[in-house]
């Protein structure tokens, strides 16, 4: 996979910080508070720039840093260079975004100083949905309160400029953490995003666990690939602590090695009935005897920033699949519903489409801050969920139209997913089969 140059602007002036929020339709980092910046452009190579050279920097970053600027908050680094408002450009340090994501990144941190009063920043709407200047004091104030959807190096750069305003190198951008367990990421306040190795389906590579809750502690859907990246993990768990393990649903990239982690940290095991009834006929001797404990629609879970988690039920892709969310709909932990890497499978016995469309319009109509899908990233507000009702929608109409002009599921298969991948057709087949079962329930077809 390709890794993108990119650079970040730490843009201070008088004690404030400017941040923006990336827009929730974005392909990476949807809905995400930012410094400003972007990739770097072939173009920038040749372009030139009023800020001050940076040593071990290359003047083309530097290019690239007063043209985001510009073109998505209309401030003009050059001239505020030109004018001497400029008090110093520092290169604070880099970080890389992490395997196992769509899209990775070589982020360029590079902090501008300037003299006068922060300058008013007006949103290009296509990239950015707001842009503040703040403290950093009170930039950290909001994510710890739940608030703020951040990348590590973000958070890393607001925590160095909080403990030093004139801080000049952030050491932690270039740490990845320790390189024998799984990375640990933690896009909200006190909610711990693990990246684990997991035989799931391709494009993805692994499976998000989460570890919430304030003093009881609930590990959902750790299932590591094999004997190794079981070892990482329970590394990693052995320092952070375990009271329970929540399987949001029954399909083996959810709870490949549970019970063995369950048995290990002596925990109970939670998860629907459906889910329990499901792992028992595939594999009868799964539970062994552990502690097994049921949730159901409304059932409190742990508590996250005092806010209590809930239980709520998603069937469509699995019947018995459950999602979290506390009361103030801070996020959504969604499992399968939808993927930030990859689509949905809706498969019966376990699938329905009907209720699979159903649980996306109750979710939609709950509208969280933020959705956190099983395999890929977090991602600000519906918006996600929303085109992949519409998408499904289309799709639908597709099966309706291909149906009645003639054509067998396997003569429409090719069609519907021509830019697909041909060994996941099998899959697309399945979705096709379901699309057509929901058509004659509803006396379509």
């Amino acid at each position: 996979m390709n890794i993108h140059e990119a650079v970040t602007v730490v843009l201070v002036s008088q004690g404030q910080l400017l941040m923006v929020r990336r827009q929730p339709h974005l392909p990476s980092f949807a809905g995400f508070t930012v410094f400003p910046g972007g990739k770097v452009e072939t173009t920038d190579a040749s372009g030139h720039t009023a800020l001050p050279a940076v040593e071990g920097m290359a003047m083309t970053l530097l290019v690239t840093a007063a043209r985001e600027v510009k073109e998505e908050l209309g401030i003009d680094l050059d001239a505020e260079a030109e004018a001497g408002r400029v008090q110093g450009v520092q290169a604070l340090g880099e970080a890389t975004t992490p395997p196992g994501l769509p899209v990775r990144f070589r982020t360029h941190f590079l902090r501008v100083d300037l003299s006068a009063a922060p300058p008013a920043a007006v949103c290009d709407t296509g990239e950015l949905a707001t842009a503040e200047w703040a403290s950093p004091a009170e930039w950290l104030r909001r994510y710890d309160a739940g608030r703020l959807l951040l990348a590590p190096p973000t958070l890393d750069t607001l925590r160095a400029l909080v403990a030093d305003p004139h801080c000049r190198r952030v050491e932690a951008l270039a740490d990845d953490g320790p390189a024998d367990v799984p990375r640990l990421l933690e896009p909200l306040a006190g909610l711990k995003m693990i990246l684990v190795a997991s035989n799931t389906l391709p494009p993805a590579t692994h499976t998000n666990a989460y570890l919430i809750g304030d003093s009881h502690r609930v590990l959902v859907d750790p299932s590591p690939a094999n004997d190794a990246e079981y070892t990482r993990l329970c590394r990693l768990i052995d320092t952070l602590g375990c009271d329970e393990i929540l399987l949001t649903h029954h399909h083996p990239d959810h709870r490949q090695y549970a019970n063995q982690l369950a048995e290990r940290y002596d925990v109970p095991l939670a998860m629907s009935d459906d889910t329990r009834k499901r792992i028992k006929a595939l594999e009868p001797d799964y539970f062994g005897t552990l502690t097994l404990r049921t949730y159901s629609e409304g059932d409190v879970v742990t508590r996250w920033l005092g806010q209590p988690v809930r239980i709520v039920p998603v069937p469509g892709h699995d019947e018995g699949q459950l999602a979290l969310m506390p009361d103030n709909r801070a996020w959504f932990l969604v499992g399968d519903l939808i993927q930030g890497i990859g689509t949905v499978v809706v498969s019966a016995p376990e699938g329905h489409m009907g209720r699979y469309f159903s649980t996306l319009e109750k979710v939609i109509a709950l509208d969280p801050a933020v959705i956190l899908p099983s395999h890929g990233q977090a991602l600000g507000g519906v918006y996600r969920l929303q085109e992949t009702l519409k998408h499904r929608r289309a799709r639908e109409q597709a099966v309706l139209d291909l149906t009645r002009a003639g054509l067998s599921p396997d003569e429409m298969l090719p069609q519907l997913y021509a830019g697909v991948d041909q060994r996941l057709w099998p899959l697309s087949r399945r979705n096709i089969d379901s699309h057509l079962l929901k058509l004659r329930e509803e006396g379509r077809l």
